[in-house]
Parts: structure tokens; sequence; C-alpha cells
């Protein structure tokens, strides 16, 4: 293809730039061959020119199609070079926030610099069993990859992670461990994998340190083998070290640190337990204050040391040893203060007691004079002689140092050899997974010994990177069958020889380590000498001699030599390493236990601080490796040990994960293309882009590439064949045969032409659209003008109308106003003359008026003022006579008075001389007592005198009150007739002066008259006025009325809510307690499994034949979760032939045990708190129900019932009595010679006569009963009838008669004032008065009775709000009454219930006595409470029935005993007669005898040999019922030909047998093995969907036949009396029902488990990646990451296959038996798994977020709705759990643009988290060109708007979520005694009863 056809205008290509390294532009001007230069426009509007290379004329790099940028693999990138590269990474590190991006096989991560939530145990499952292209980039997709790899192909894999420091290395490594932990589970109970991960604190600790670049940076390098066992999990692991960075020991650069051992050690000095170790602040140290950084922000070195301390503990490092390790630790820290000073110039010295030496001393256990003399001295041996040569000052602080760095070597090394001794097992290792954390490439302005070996180990690393994947390019190319040609790569050979062949730099090295007077300056001249001249990769700094240049695969590097020599012989002083070995310090001589000497060249052992076992496998014999190996110096030994890591690799798979640094500065999410760009040079990316460009970078399937370039085909060129349709048009739109290459799947793609054909795509679509577009705009433009036009026509008439409208109205107007204006005229001067004329008649009126007023006036004033002159005469005279009367009066008391006194003054002077009498003449007693009886008579007689003068008084005071009243009428006369002769005169003046003013007064009758009509106006005004307002209180009553109805509505709707959101909240609860007892159900059984494996291994290990003995923590009730029956054992025995070479734990044993009690005692308290949940659940649902029933109707009800069940148990009686006489008499006729028949007789006679008297009685007792409800009926009836009726009568509805009647009754009755004495108007008289054509006012009002009525009307209206709101306080009163009796009714009918159940379960004899006792007892406190309430007869009339009752009822019990009492005899009796009839058997019969014998069977009844619907087996056959009828049945033939829930019916009839004999050792045997066998073959087969599906219908039903037998009223209800006789009489099997719950609820979960691994490789095939709707969705290039060795070998699956899966689970449930209930249930939790892994893989596959996919899923989402319709199973709650799926669909298709679509989409996306909204707003990605991007100001917006939201920030849906499961009672309507047991079943040894 020509670079004309590519480069025209309007292409976007890459310029170089300075600063962004790549900078965007874009072509104003084609390009022509021969042009030197290229117009283009930059991003920003700028114009400028390139200028081409005149030598090379190469082009600028053209840029992708903005559909291809942020895609997830590099290598999918049509055009593959650095700017795409790097500008793909950009996009989608700042745009879409994701860090991972696959290239080709490398992973590249860029690190945040910010805590993401995209490592949680939910997407651990997302990723875990998915291909590494399925998923979005992720470092758990690599380990999942090197996992399923290491599991396929029985290969080890390895993991390669680097990049340079901060780039993240340690946390990909560390998240790829994680992954494999939770993955692989561990292969024993130590929790290796715990142990695993927590060796990531202590190595960190112990390694890492802060760095300008890192805050936690590694300084070593680790290579870690995680070890699994056959079944691929976790047995152990390995680690290995390399080149740990010493120096940082001593020295520290700037802003930099020690290791965070140091300062966590600091910064926990406080401790007690660290007091001994006398630390201080990390400033105090030389070794840790150097960089002058101590504290890292955001990290608490305390908190960090406590996590240290943990995984030490963890990992088996007991205390001891750790404080051992921080003393060794301390003592590093105070030799580095200890403080050397100069003797002279050739010695130094060390003052004595130094602090910190003898600190250092006591700690590591030495002298302190051997330490600080062989601080300061060395010794020297020659081959005669040794000498000790002081050191001077500069030398002994080297030697002090190199001693401290030795020291830490030696600890790092004994650390990670007990870490490595924590992690090994003796379990046989199978395979493993290498995880290799190596430092990256590395480059500083000063390049020593450790930059040179890190590179050199990249150097070997990208040489085995690019062999690899030239190998797998080979691959590729040889499967498909592509001509291989030769790829030209970039080979570092030449630089690995360089540094490792011989008379390399690091042989030359070694050379001059060994000189007696070796320097750095020498070994420099010999690489210049060397190499200078033979190798073009070597090269000389001009201004230095001290330095010298590698040129490395990824730049050059300049390295400075001081230094190299003595780093590579690590020197340390022997003498000092003797004095260390003789320490008291176990530890320290522990860690010197393998040195034999400090030697010149090293004192290191192999590694470098790294591990003496450098082979795959750990090797021990290593250990004892000769003096010679210990001699090798630092840069051999890592020779050697890269050499064995690069074997290990290459024996392995290899998996690269590269991490980038995005910028220097540790911000977050901040891209720096310079630094990126350096690093994906360095780290190998590139590479790997050229070599993927150099061959066919873009591969398509045929599918793939018809389906995307189907625009391009014309219809004659589709085929039926794809493979020859796409050869056909590739010919056709690609000339060059070069560019492409047809492979057997693939087609492969030259770089830079996938970007041709989407151009040529592209151009074709908008050829198209313009067409479309140019059509469109015709219509619409052609639309728009017939639409103008019409509207012009349709203006244009009506305009024309209207102006002829105007005119012909014009006309019209003004004739109009012609006239007008003649009318007016005439009107104006009328109304003027008129105007004048009555002016002037007013003012005569007015006058003339005044006038006569005024005269009339004045003589109303002459004629008053001679009325008061008469009244006030009349009253003078009036006063006067009264003034002389009261004092006459006065005079007459005060002459008595004075009469008065004298008078007393006389009687006591008379009383005075009698007493004196006395006293002189004693003796005249006598005498004066007959004085003083002559006196008394005196008294009497003055006494009746006294008596006629009062009556003379009284009669002559009449007589002178009737003389004075007539003297004063005279007197009145006299006066009046003076008065009258003097009135003569003036009323003769008056009639006079009054026919004068006669005529005046006619003439005011008619100003009068008119006075009266204006008067009759108001009064009609008043009268519209108060019924105006009475319409308005009419309103107003309404109102209330509607008020007070909505009120009530509104309470009961409000009562209605609080019952429902009450409900709802328990049912919620309940749900929760459900799910948690379930999980630990779940928990329970998974450790029950292990337990049992754990007995395996144990009776494996033990080979002891036999009975095992049961494990005494658990009890007999809990003998279902243990085998006891022989062929449990035995079958046990048979599949415990596990290859296990170590015996268990017993303390792990025990604790398991221990664990399993615990377990057991918590479940049984979740079990009663489930129960207390369930039974207030229930007590809420029926108190619910029960309060819209009548609480009378459910007592007569439940009476009614218990009178039924008397009455069937009477019945039932009356048989079997009948029965017995029907027996007796045939045995007493057939035996009539025999003795005792007489008594027989007698006991019959007994028998009748008291079943006679028991009916009696009974009906007695029903008959008193039905009159005491009816008399409390007719009491209730009474009360209601005398109560106080409401006034409800709707006043709205009166007419206004009625209105007035009503007001005018309430005027009668409430308006008694003196002012109304009169009598009122009838209510007819003044409706006739309201109603006349003329109604005189004046009469109708002359009492204000209009007003009167008015407020009447007020009255009523009070009355009806008074009477409203009386009956709204009753209604409420009345509404608590219901409650409280409904309350009352709740209680009785629970406690009813409860007494039924305790009745139910005694024997028929004792039932009836109970229930009439109990019948007789509620009857007599219904009495009781009632008697307080009615009048006294009745009261009495019941106490007497009351007595009547209970003399009844001890008949009752007399009667009773009697019978108990004759059924005993009659027991005794036909014991009697069985062995008479015994004996007569065997006895000599008579000729008679023998006549009568062929009738003897016929007298037997038949009915009697009915089945009862039990199965009768022996003992010894339950271990064959189990074994045929669970273990070796086959579910298939019992689904298709039996009837479902066959075993279940068998083994509960077999039970049944078992209770009937009262056998509770068969009982509880037989559900042991029932539930033990059928745990067995779940176990066994529980991976059988058919099986699983079997054997929970019918532990289902089995449940539910004990719960319909049980005897429970409560699952009686809907039994037959024939079901009911079968119930179970002797046991209650409760707990047991409990159990077999349990056991359903584990065979449920193993359902879901079983449907969840068939349909999980369903779901993501059927749901998202295939296209339901054919060419809908866009398919884009893919890359290289859907590899084929990720991809298994299976068909594709489709959403036919997966409904055709729900399908074949539901018909095979169905063919089951499985109650529907039950299928709801599991069809929700299937749709839930299908909803919650589509959802998961859509937020994690930015291929599947677009417009297209989003329609695909809508669609396939409505078939399984339609499937769900066609199932009848759209009520079942599986539609709502794909919600989120749904609403996800959704929000890829809608717009998102502006804010109005931002509130759109947080609406509708309820269901969704905000995490998951924005997710799928970051992966939208456009599949077309016409498509665009989501903004990152619109996700802004989102989160903003969506930031209230309380939510979890999960971002997956847990897929392993099982909601709580419940079995609803669903009672058969089978008969048991109709089963019939196939022979098919091999169960000829049961019975049928």
């Amino acid at each position: 293809m020509a670079a004309s056809e590519l480069y025209t205008k309007f292409a976007r290509v890459w310029i170089p730039d300075v600063e962004e390294v790549w900078k965007s532009a874009e072509l104003t001007k084609d390009y022509k061959n021969g042009d030197s230069s290229l117009q283009l426009t930059l991003e920003d509007g700028t114009n400028i020119e390139h200028t081409l290379d005149p030598k090379t004329k190469n082009l600028p790099y053209l840029r992708n199609p903005d559909i291809l940028v942020g895609e997830n693999d590099l290598t999918a990138l049509s055009y593959l070079h650095e700017p795409a590269v790097l500008h793909n990474l950009k996009v989608r590190f700042m745009d879409s926030k994701l860090i991972y991006t696959y290239c080709g096989i490398v992973l590249v991560a860029i690190n945040p610099y910010e805590t993401l939530g995209i490592y949680g145990s939910d997407i651990i499952n997302a990723y875990s069993g998915q291909n590494m292209g399925d998923m979005d980039p992720h470092i758990f997709a690599v380990a999942e990859e090197a996992y399923k790899q290491m599991a396929r192909d029985e290969r080890n894999q390895s993991i390669i992670v680097s990049g340079e420091s901060g780039a993240g290395k340690t946390v990909s490594a560390k998240y790829a461990m994680r992954y494999f932990a939770t993955v692989s589970g561990s292969a024993s109970e130590a929790n290796v994998e715990e142990k695993v991960l927590a060796s990531n604190p202590i190595m960190e600790a112990i390694g890492n340190a802060k760095t300008t670049r890192n805050d936690n940076s590694s300084r070593f390098g680790k290579y870690i083998e995680i070890g699994f066992d056959h079944r691929y999990r976790i047995i152990g692991a390995n680690m290995r070290t390399y080149l740990l960075e010493k120096s940082r020991v001593v020295f520290q650069a700037d802003e930099e640190r020690n290791y965070h051992i140091f300062y966590q050690l600091c910064a926990s000095a406080h401790l007690p337990e660290l007091r001994p170790l006398k630390l201080s602040s990390a400033n105090d140290f030389l070794y840790t204050r150097q960089g002058r950084s101590p504290v890292i922000e955001g990290v608490d070195d305390t908190k960090e040391f406590s996590t240290t301390r943990h995984a030490f503990t963890l990992l088996g490092i007991n205390e001891s040893y750790q404080m051992g390790l921080f003393q060794v630790l301390a003592a590093v820290l105070h030799l580095g203060n200890v403080e050397i000073k100069d003797r002279d110039s050739d010695s130094s010295i060390i003052a004595p007691n130094n602090r910190h030496l003898t600190a250092f001393c006591d700690l590591v256990g030495v002298t302190y004079q051997d330490m600080s003399h062989w601080l300061c001295h060395r010794k020297l041996k020659t081959a005669t002689e040794t000498y000790i040569k002081p050191l001077p000052r500069l030398q002994a602080t080297n030697a002090r140092d190199a001693l401290a760095k030795h020291i830490y070597a030696k600890l790092f090394n004994w650390i990670v050899e007990h870490v490595n001794k924590a992690l090994i097992t003796n379990i046989k290792q199978h395979s493993f997974i290498g995880v290799l954390d190596i430092y990256g490439f590395e480059t500083f302005e000063i390049n020593s010994f450790e930059q040179f070996c890190i590179n050199y180990a990249n150097e070997k690393l990208q040489q085995q990177f690019n062999m690899h994947v030239f190998k797998l390019e080979q691959e590729e190319y040889m499967k498909e069958q592509i001509p291989w040609t030769l790829i030209d790569f970039y080979d570092n050979q030449p630089c690995i020889n360089l540094i490792e062949a011989k008379m390399g730099v690091l042989d030359l090295l070694d050379e001059e380590c060994k000189m007696p007077k070796g320097s750095d300056d020498s070994w420099a001249q010999k690489l210049y000498n060397t190499h200078l001249k033979t190798c073009t990769l070597f090269e000389k700094p001009r201004m230095s001699n001290r330095a010298f240049i590698i040129q490395h695969f990824a730049d050059k590097v300049e390295y400075q030599c001081d230094g190299f020599l003595e780093k590579n012989k690590d020197t340390v002083n022997e003498e000092q390493i003797t004095v260390l070995k003789a320490s008291k310090f176990d530890l320290l001589v522990e860690l010197f236990q393998d040195e034999e000497k400090a030697t010149s060249p090293t004192g290191q052992t192999p590694g470098a601080g790294g591990r003496t076992r450098l082979s795959v496998k750990p090797d021990k014999s290593r250990t004892g490796t000769s003096s010679r190996e210990h001699k090798k110096t630092v840069g051999c030994q890592f020779r050697n040990s890269l050499q064995m890591l690069m074997e290990t690799l290459n024996a392995t798979t290899p998996h690269y994960v590269r991490c980038i640094k995005p910028n220097d500065f540790k911000l977050p999410f901040s891209f720096d293309p310079k630094r990126a760009v350096q690093q994906l040079r360095a780290c190998g990316v590139l590479e790997t882009i050229r070599i993927s460009a150099a061959g066919f970078p873009s591969r398509w399937t045929y599918q793939e590439f018809f389906s995307r370039y189907r625009v391009l085909m014309k219809q004659k060129d589709v085929l039926t064949d794809r493979k020859m349709t796409c050869r056909n048009v590739l010919e056709k739109l690609v000339q060059d045969q070069d560019k492409y290459q047809f492979g057997k799947t693939k087609i492969f793609f030259r770089a830079g032409q996938v970007a041709y054909l989407e151009k040529l795509r592209a151009d074709k679509l908008r050829v198209a659209c313009i067409r479309i577009q140019k059509t469109i705009r015709c219509w619409l433009a052609r639309k728009k003008y017939l639409r103008k036009r019409s509207a012009a026509i349709t203006i244009q008439r009506f305009t024309r109308g209207y102006q002829a409208r105007c005119l012909a109205k014009f006309m019209r107007r003004t004739q109009a106003a012609t006239i007008i204006q003649k009318y007016q005229k005439m009107y104006v001067a009328r109304k003027r003359y008129r105007q004048k004329q009555a002016a002037a008649l007013a003012m005569q009126t007015i006058l003339r008026a005044y006038m006569a007023r005024q005269k009339y006036q004045a003589l109303l004033r002459e004629h008053k003022a001679v009325i008061i002159q008469k009244y006030a005469r009349g009253l003078l005279a009036r006063r006067w006579y009264k003034r002389c009367l009261s004092s006459l009066v006065y005079l007459q008391c005060c002459v008595r008075r004075m009469r008065a006194k004298q008078e007393l003054k006389k009687l006591k002077i008379e009383a005075r001389s009698v007493e004196h009498f006395k006293k002189l003449n004693i003796g005249m007693e006598n005498k004066i007592m007959q004085l003083q009886r002559k006196i008394d008579e005196q008294n009497k007689d003055h006494k009746v005198i006294n008596e006629r003068l009062v009556g003379l008084e009284s009669s002559h005071a009449l007589e002178s009150e009737r003389m004075r009243v007539e003297l004063n009428r005279l007197r009145g006369a006299e006066e009046e007739a003076k008065n009258n002769a003097n009135r003569v005169t003036s009323l003769m003046e008056e009639l006079q002066r009054l026919r004068k003013e006669l005529s005046t007064t006619q003439k005011e009758k008619k100003t009068i008259e008119d006075w009266a009509q204006t008067y009759r106006d108001e009064m009609e005004r008043m009268v519209a006025e108060l019924k105006e307002q009475n319409g308005l209180l009419k309103t107003e009553k309404d109102n209330l009325n509607r008020l007070i109805r909505e009120q009530g509505q509104q309470m009961t709707e409000k009562m209605a809510r609080a019952i429902v959101e009450e409900t709802q909240q328990l049912e919620t609860d309940l749900n929760e307690e459900r799910s948690r007892y379930q999980n630990l159900l779940t928990e329970h059984l998974r450790l029950e499994e292990k337990y049992e494996d754990l007995k395996e291994a144990i009776s494996s290990n033990v080979a002891k034949p036999g009975h095992r003995r049961t494990d005494s923590t658990h009890s007999s009730n809990g003998s279902e979760y243990t085998y006891n029956s022989e062929y449990t054992e035995s079958e046990e025995g048979s599949r415990a032939a596990e290859d296990v070479t170590r015996g268990i734990d017993t303390s792990l044993t025990l604790k398991l045990q221990k664990r399993l009690t615990e377990l057991e005692q918590e479940k049984q308290s979740l079990r009663n708190e489930l129960e207390n949940k369930e039974e207030l659940f229930q007590r809420a649902r029926a108190r619910d129900d029960a309060e819209h029933k009548k609480a009378r109707g459910a007592e007569l009800e439940y009476e009614s019932l218990k009178r039924q069940e008397l009455e069937s148990e009477n019945k039932k009686l009356k048989h079997n009595l009948a029965e017995m006489r029907q027996s007796l008499l045939g045995n007493a006729g057939a035996g009539a010679g025999a003795p005792g028949s007489p008594a027989y007789k007698v006991l019959l006679d007994q028998l009748n006569s008291s079943c006679e008297e028991l009916d009696v009685r009974k009906e007695e007792v029903l008959i008193l009963r039905s009159q005491l409800v009816s008399q409390k009926e007719a009491m209730q009836h009474k009360e209601t009838m005398t109560e106080p009726s409401h006034y409800v009568e709707d006043v709205s509805k009166l007419k206004d008669s009625d209105e007035i009647k009503q007001a005018y009754v309430g005027l009668k009755d409430t308006n008694r004032s003196p002012r109304f004495l009169r009598k009122p108007l009838e209510v007819n008289e003044l409706l006739s008065r309201l109603r006349s054509p003329t109604p005189d006012f004046h009469k109708l009002n002359e009492d204000g009775e209009l007003w009167l009525v008015y407020q009447g009307l007020k009255e009523t209206n009070r009355l009806l709000e008074s009477q409203l709101q009386s009956q709204r306080r009753s209604y409420d009163a009345e509404v608590e009454v219901l409650r409280g009796e409904l309350q009352n009714v709740k209680e009785e009918n629970n406690r009813q219930q409860q007494l039924l159940a305790q009745n139910l379960q005694l024997p028929p004899e004792a039932r009836i006595e109970a229930s009439l006792q109990h019948e007789i007892t509620r009857l007599t406190n219904e009495n009781l409470e009632n008697m307080a309430d009615v009048p006294t007869a009745t009261r009495e009339a019941r106490v007497t029935i009351l007595r009547r009752m209970v003399d009844l009822m001890e008949q009752l019990e007399k009667q009773d005993r009697t019978i108990r009492k004759l059924k005993k005899q009659l027991k005794v009796y036909s014991k009697r007669i069985g062995e008479m009839g015994a004996g007569l058997t065997e006895g000599q019969t008579s000729p008679g005898q023998m006549v009568d014998e062929p009738i003897r069977p016929v007298n037997i009844p038949r009915r009697e040999k009915d089945f009862q619907g039990m199965l009768e087996y022996k003992k010894e056959d339950e271990l064959k019922l189990v074994k045929n009828l669970i273990l070796e049945l086959k579910p298939r033939g019992v689904a298709v030909n039996l009837i479902p829930g066959l075993p279940a019916y068998i083994l509960f009839m077999c039970l049944r047998h078992a209770d009937y004999v009262n056998d509770d050792q068969k009982v509880r045997t037989l559900l042991t093995s029932t539930i033990n066998s059928i745990k067995k073959i779940l176990k066994k087969r529980g991976d059988d969907f058919e099986t699983v599906s079997f054997w929970l219908s019918n532990t289902c039903r089995f449940l539910h036949c004990l719960k319909q037998y049980s005897g429970d009223d409560a699952f009686m209800k809907h039994n037959t009396s024939r079901q009911n006789e079968h119930c179970l009489s002797n046991f209650d099997l409760a707990e047991y029902r409990q159990v077999i719950s349990d056991l359903a609820i584990q065979i449920y979960q193993q359902l879901i488990k079983c449907m969840e691994s068939i349909l999980q490789p369903m779901i993501v095939s059927g749901m998202l990646e295939h296209e339901t709707i054919q060419g809908v969705s866009g398919v884009k290039p893919t890359g290289l990451r859907k590899r084929t060795s990720s991809i298994a070998d299976e068909g594709t699956y489709t959403l036919d296959s997966i409904l055709r899966q729900l399908s074949a689970f539901h018909s095979t449930m169905c063919q089951h038996g499985t109650d529907p209930e039950l299928i709801k249930q599991v069809v929700k939790q299937q749709f839930y798994i299908i909803g919650a892994v589509t959802l998961n893989n859509l937020l994690l596959r930015k291929d599947m977020c677009s417009w297209s996919k989003g329609m695909q899923i809508r669609y396939n989402v409505s078939q399984l709705e339609e499937w769900l319709r066609d199932k009848s199973l759209m009520l079942c709650g599986a539609k709502e759990t794909l919600e989120p799926l749904i609403q996800a669909a959704q929000l890829l298709q809608v717009k998102k643009k502006t804010d109005e679509d931002a509130e759109a989409i947080c609406s509708m996306c309820h269901a969704l988290t905000t995490a998951q909204i924005v997710k799928v707003l970051n992966l939208y990605t456009p599949v077309n060109e016409f498509e665009e991007r989501v903004s990152v100001s619109f996700i802004r917006t989102i989160q903003t708007r969506l930031r209230d939201r309380c939510e979890t920030p999960q971002l997956l849906m847990d897929t392993k979520t099982i909601y709580p499961v419940t079995f609803p009672f669903n009672p058969s309507s089978l008969a048991l005694e109709t089963i019939q047991i196939p022979g098919s079943l091999n169960l000829g040894f049961l019975t049928r009863v």
C-alpha cells in the first residue's frame, strides 16, 4: 500500500516532542512522494511544518483510529509503535482509571499511588476459572492463567514481576500470592496459605526500606516457590533471596531510610519487654539518622512492629527467638554509634567504657576488651609468622561497618531459613508456581557494583523473555500453518557475553580481587585494554579513567569503578568473627555456626544475602560445602545463583508482569510520559511490540472478520463458506499479498492493515451515511416546503376572510352608531327633565315633612309635660302620707315599750320578795306548793282568756283594716273626682288639637307605606342572607363529615401500613436469621466433612480392623452426624485409600472436636432463636388475620369443631362397643355351656346402661350449653337495644322546609327565656307565611322569629358536631374494646389449641373425659364472667344452671370411673375367652362341633385385615432396607415409572410400624440410618443433579409426612379421617424433624452448587459473548490476549443452551415431585446466579460495555422472562434478581451527555451501586466511530449526585450468595394403605400391615 494512500489530508500522525515525548498532529495537505516536509496542525490549532529526515525519509508514525484507543491489549492496535503504546496506556490510566493493560503475553501494571478496591475476595472469585483474555487485564488474570496451566499441562509455572523501585513489584507479587492462597486453599489444617501471606510483613520489615522513589522499596530480590499437591492445593513454600543491599545498613542517602525493622524497634522502645535493649529515638543512632527522614507519612512504625511480631508468631518463631532477633538488631544499632578515635596517624583507639560498645557487648554476650581490641586491630598471616597490625581510624570505621553488615546479612539469612522451615511441609510436592520479585533495570547518576549486578540480571531475564516471545510466535504460526519467516529481533547475548564470558567484566573483577595489590584503577585499565577495541557494547567515558560504559538492551549505563573490588570481596575481620563465635548468646552462635573462618576475599555465604539452596527443590546437602566454596566472590556467587534461577525459569512456563512508575512524586493517577517511556524501553514492552509488529500482529478469526467487514462486501461476494468469502474480499481490498496470510482458523495481518480496513469501512459507512442524510434532508426539506405552502394558502384565505368581515363589521357599526346617537340624545334630554322634576318634588316633600315634624314634636312635648306634672304631684302626696303613717307607728311603739318596762320592773320586785319570804319561812313549802298549784290553774285560765282576747283582737284588727281600706277608697274617689273635673277641660282642649292634626297624619300615611316597602325589601335580603349562611353551614357540615371519613380512612390505612411494615420487618428478620442459620449449617457440614476426612486418614494410618469408636463429644441425640451402621463403616473403610504420608496432629483433632461441640451448641441456640422468630412471625401473621374476623364467630367455630370431635369420638366408641358386643355375643353363643356366660350378659347390660347414661348426660350438657349461649346473646341484644341510639341522620339531605322545622323545634326546646313568654307560632303557620306570594314580613318577624330560626340552625349544627364527635369517641372506644376482646380470643384460642394437642396425645378413653371437663370448665368461667352484668333473677337462674352442671359433671365422673372399671373387666374376660377358645381348639371336638367348623372362618370380620398403611420389617433387615432403598437406588427409574416420593413414603410406613409397636430403639436406628445413608449417597454422587434433586424431593416429602402424621393440629387440617387415624401415637419426633430439615437445607445447598457448576460455563458465553441478534454487535480486534493455551476445548454456548438447561432442571424437579414452592426458590437462585455472573463479567470486561451489547443483554433477559412466563414462574421473585443486570444494560444504551441525562441515570439505576455505575461508564467503549465516549466530567457529575447514597462500596455481586430456603408444609392426599411396593426395589422382606 502506497504511503500516499495513508498520509492524506486529515490523517493523524505522531511527531516527537521534548516535553510530551510524542505529540498528535493532523495533516492539512496530502503527502506526495518526494515531499521533504509535511503540513500539520496540532491539537491546540497551531500550524507547523514537519521536516522529514533527508537521509531516511521516514514518515512520522500514523495514529490509530479512536475506536482502537483504550484497548485491553496493546497488540490489538493496528499501528504498533512507541507513541501508540504510550497513548493507549495514558488513556486507560488517566481517563478510565485502569492500571492494568496486556501487551501480548506481558501484563503492564502502572502504580496508581492510591488504594483501589479491585483486590477483594469478590474480584478473586470473579477471575477464578476464567480464561485470561475473557476478563479485563488484572494481576489475578495472570495468576489464574498460571494456576490453570499448572493444572492442565502438569508443568511448573513462574510469574516474573519486574520494574524499577517504586513501580509496585512487591505489591503485585503479594496480590499474586494472595490469589493462590485464596483459590487453592490448604491441603492441611496448618493454614499454610496464611503462613505464606504472613511471610510478607516479615520480609518487608527486614528487606524493604524507604528510597527517594518508593516508601517501601524491596532492597533484595526474591523468588518464592509455592508448592501444590496433586489436588493443586497449597502445601508449602520456599523462598530464595538475591543480592541483599547490605550497604544500606551503614549508609543511607538523603531522604532515605534504613530497613524498616530498625525504625520499628526504635518506635516501640517504650515497651517493657524492649527496655533491656537500651534503645531510644531513631535520631540517636548513626545507622538510622543519616537519611534525615526517619518517618514515613501515613505509616505507624509501632503498629507495623506489632504486625511483624504477629507474623513471626504465626510462622512458629516463639517469643524467645523474637527477643533474640531484636537483641541482635539493637546490637547493630549500638555498634554503629561506637566512636573510634585517632591514636596517631597509623592507629586508632576506642575510649574505655564506651556506652554503646558496652551495650553492644552486653547484648551479644562478648567481652568488652576483645571487641574493642579487634575493632582497632587486624591479624596478618604470612607463610611463617603472624602479625597484629593496628588500623587507622578510617579503616577501623570501615571494619566496624563491615561487621555490622555481616551480622545483618547473617541475621537476614537466618530469618529466611526459618521462614522456609515454617513454610516447608512433609507432604509430597506435585508442582509449584514461582513468583519472582526482582529489581528492574536501574540507571542513576552514580552507578556502582549493585546497579551492575541488577542490570546484569535484567539482561539475562530479557534474553529469556525474548526467546519465550519468539517461541510463542513460532508456535502460533506453526499451528495456523503460516509460512515461517525469520523475525529480526534484538539479541542481547553479546552484552551477556561481555559481562559473564571468559575475560569478561566479572572474570576480570574476580582476577583482580585475587591480586595482592589489586585496585579499582588497575581493574579499569584491564577492562579498557581487553574490551575497548574488541566489543562495540563497551565504551570509555571521555573525561574519566575510573569508569566504563556498557550498552544494555534498555540504555547506556556508565559505571564508576570505585568500590567494585571491595564490594566484590565483602571482607570481614576474621578475629571479630571469632570473638562473636565465642559469645554466650546462643542465637548469635547459631548465626555463625556454619562460618569456617573469615577470609579476606569474602566473608559471606553463597548468594550474598541469599540462601545456600539454589536448586529448584530444597537441597539441604549444600550446608556442608567446602571452604573453597566459601571463597567465591560476590560476583561469582551472584552469577551462579542467577544461572540457577534461569535454569528454574526455563524449566517452567513463565508469565510476565512489568510494573511502571507513572511519576517520581508519588502523585495518584498522574502520568509523566518521559518516565513512562523510559521504563517501557527498559522492561522490554516495546521490544515485545517490535517483535509482534515485525510479523503479523493483527489476527482475526474468519467469523470475526466477516462480521466486522460485512459492509465492504457485495451480496454476490457472500458465499456459504466464510473462509472463501474472506479470501475473495481480501484479495480485492488489499492488492499486496504479503500484507496478510490465511491460517487454518485466523487471518493474519501486518501492522497497519487493520487500520486501512477500518478506514475503508469508515469511508463506506460515511458514504452510506451521507446518502441516508441526503435522502432524509431532501424529504425533510420537501415536507417543510409543502407545509409552508399549505400554511401560506391557509393564511391568505383567512386574511381575506378577515378583511371582508372587518368591512362588514365597520358598516354595521356605522349604522348602529347613528341610531345609538339618536336615542342617546333623546334619553339624555328626558333624563335631565326628570331629574329636575324629581329634585323639586323632593325639596317640597322634605320641607313640608320638616315643618310637620316640628309642629308634632311641640305638641308631643306639651302633652308629656302635663303627664309628668300629674305623676309628680301624686308622688309627693303619697310620700307625705307614708311619712305621717310611719311617725304614728313609731309613737305607738315607744309608748308600749315604756309600759312594758314598768311592768317588768314590778315583776322583778315581786320575785325578790318571794325569795326573801322563802328564806324566812322555810316551813311554808307546803303552802307554797299549794299556792303554786293554784297559780298553775290560774295560769291555765289566764291562757284561755288570752286566747279569747287574741281572737277578739284579730277580728277587731280585720274590721279596722277593712274600715281603713274603705276610708282610703273614699278618699281616692274624692281625689279622682277632683282630678276628673280638671281633666275634662284638658281633654276637650286635646280633642280639639287632635282633630286639627288628623289631616296632617293622613298626609304622612303615604310616606310610612314607602318606608314599609323598604323594610320589606330589607327583610327579604336578610332572609336570602340567612339562606346563604345556611348553605355555608351545610357545606361546612359536609366538609366536617368528609374530613371525619377521611381521617377514619387514613387511620385504617395507617394501621394497615403499620401492620404491613411490621410484617415485612419480621419477614426480613426471619430471612436474616434463617440465612445465618443455614450458613452456619453449611460451615458445620464443611467441618463435618473435614472431620470425616481426618477420621479416614487416622483409620488408614492406624490400619486396625474392627469397629470404630464414636467420638465422645457427640451425644446420642446427634446421631445424625455419625455413621453407626456396619454397612457405612465398610463403605468408609473401602474408600479410605488416600495417599497420606504423615500423621495428623492429635491436638488438631481435639481442637476440631471442640470446635464441633461449639458449633453444635451455637447451632442449637440459633435453632431456638429461629424457632422463636418463626413463632413471633406466626403470631404476628395470626394477629393480622384475626383482626379481620369476628371474635364470636371464631369461638363458635372452635366450639363446633370441638363438638364434632366429641361426637366423632362418641361414635367411634359406640362402634367399638357394638363390635365388642357382637364378638361377645358370638363367643357366648359358641360356648353357651362355658362357665361365666351370665356374667358376660350382666356386663353387657351394665355397659349399655352406662353408654345410655353417658349419651343422656352429654345431651343435657349440650342443651344447657345452647341455653347459656342463647341467653348470653339475648342479653347482648337487649343491651344493644337499650343503648341510646346515635344521631346519624345526614342533615345535608333535608330540604328547606325540613331545615326550618328542625330549627323551629330547636328554638322551642332551647330558647325558653322570660322575654319569649308569649305562645310561639306553630310550624305550619310559619311555613305558610314564608310560602305566601306576598308574605307580611312585619307580621312574620314581629317577634324576631327569623333570627330565632337562624339561631336554631346554628344550635342544630353544633348539636350535629357534638353528636359526630361523641360518635367518633364511641367508635374509638368500641375499637379498643374489640381489640381487647380479640386479644382475649387469641389467648383463649392458643390455650384451646394447647389443650387440644394435649388431649389428642391421651388415649381415646381419657380424651372424651378431658374434653368434657374442659368444656364444662370453660362454660363455667364464661357464666361467672357474665353474672356481674345481668339482673338478679337471671343471676339466680344461672346459679341454678351451674349447680345442675356441677351435679352433671360429678355424675359424668362417676360414669367414667364405672366405664373404666368395666373396660378393665372386659379385657380380663376377653383374655379368658381367648384362652378358653385356644383350649377348645387344642382339645377333642364333638361331632356337633365338626359340623360348625366350615362356618367358623366366616364369623371372623374381614375389616380387621384392611391394611393400615404400615410396613413391617425385621431388625436385621434394616441394613438391607437402607441399601436397596437409598444407596443402590437409581433415581431415573424411580422418577419415570413410580409415584413421586415413593422412597419417602416407604420409609415413613416402616417408621409408623416401629411407632405402632412402641419400639424406640427401632425408630432411632431407622432414622439415623436413613439420614446417614442420604448423606453418604450425596457425598458419593453430589455432582449429579438428578441424584441431588431426587433426594431433595424425597427428604422434603419425608419431612412433610412426619409433620402431616405427627398429631399436631396445625398439620392435620387437610387430612382425611383415615389419614388422621394413621398419625404417630407413641413418639414425638419434633427433634428429628429439625434434623431432617437441616439435612434438606444441606441437600438444597448442594443442589444449588451442582446447578451453579453446570450453569457457570454457559452464562458468560450465552448471555454476553454469543450474538443472539445477528449483526448488531460489532467485533473489534482482540490482539494476543485470547491465547490458545488459555481456551479450553469446549463448544460455544448460546442463550438457547441456557434455556434448555433451565428447562432440563425444571422438568427433572417436576418429575421427582419437588414442591412447587421449593421449585420457585430454586429458579430464583438460578436467575440470581445468571444475573450476578453476567453483571460481574460485564463490569470486568471493557470490550463488552457498548451500546450494541446492551441491546443484546436486554434481548437475552426478555427471553429469560419469556421462559418464566411459559413455566408460570413470574411471581417467584426471579425477575427481580435480574434487575441490576437490566439497569446495567439500560445504562449502556441511554444518552450520557447532559445533566438531565445524569439525573435520569441516577433515578433509573437504583439497583446498582455507585461503584458499579461509575465502572460501567468508565468501561463504556464505542464499537463504531459514530459512537462517543463518556466524558470524564459527566462521570464526575454522576459521582457527585450519588454521593449521598448509603450503600456498600462493593463492586461485584457475590455469586456465592444463597437465599435462605424454606420448606412450606405441603400435605399429601395419597392414602398410605393404597401404596404398592414394586418388585424392582427388591423389598420383598417388607410386610404390609
